[in-house]
C-alpha cells in the first residue's frame, strides 16, 4: 500500500459526528462508537476495519505515551476524519511520522503511527510540550461516494 500524503492540511472543521474524552477504561466504548459512526458513513467492512485499527492505535498512544487521557472527535468534511488530542509532553514527530519502511518491533513501541499512516488517507501530527494533536482521514475506495454523499446530505 502506498504511503499517504503527509503534507496535506487536514480539515479542522466539519460536521461533528462524535466527540468524547477518554482514558484506558473507555477504549472499548470509544472503539465501538467509531465503528458505528463508520457504518453510518457508508464505509465498507474492510475500510471500517482499517479505520477502527488506525483510530485505536491513536487512542492507545494517548494512554501509553500521552499522559493517559485524551479527547477524540470524528468529523465529516467530505471525508470521515478523526482528531485525537492529548496533553502529554510531546515527541519528535520526524522520528515517527516520516518513516516509509516498517519500523522494527520494540517493547517501547514506535510502530503505532506507521500503522496509522498505512491505514489513513493522510496523517497530520502537531506535537509540543503542551501535548499532541493528530488528524487522520479514512481511506476509502469509493472517493466521493457514500461518505461524500452523506456529507452533502448532512449539509
Amino acid at each position: 500500500m502506498a504511503d499517504p500524503p503527509r503534507d496535506q492540511h487536514a480539515p479542522t472543521a466539519g460536521r461533528p459526528l462524535f466527540s468524547t474524552s477518554f482514558d484506558l477504561a473507555d477504549l472499548a466504548r470509544v472503539r465501538n462508537e467509531v465503528e458505528a459512526v463508520s457504518r453510518r458513513c457508508g464505509l465498507d467492512p474492510d475500510e471500517i476495519e482499517d479505520w477502527v485499527t488506525a483510530v485505536n492505535e491513536l487512542l492507545i498512544n494517548v494512554v501509553r505515551h500521552g499522559g493517559g487521557t485524551g479527547a477524540i472527535r470524528l468529523l465529516l468534511n467530505g471525508q470521515l476524519t478523526c482528531e485525537v488530542i492529548d496533553r502529554g509532553r510531546g515527541f519528535n514527530t520526524a522520528r515517527y511520522v516520516s518513516r516509509v519502511e516498517r519500523p522494527p518491533l520494540s517493547g517501547a513501541g514506535g510502530m503505532g503511527l506507521w500503522v496509522v499512516g498505512q491505514m489513513a488517507n493522510y496523517l497530520l501530527v502537531d506535537s509540543g510540550p503542551e501535548g499532541t494533536t493528530i488528524r487522520i482521514a479514512a481511506r476509502t475506495r469509493d472517493v466521493g461516494g457514500a461518505v461524500g454523499k452523506l456529507s452533502r446530505e448532512g449539509s
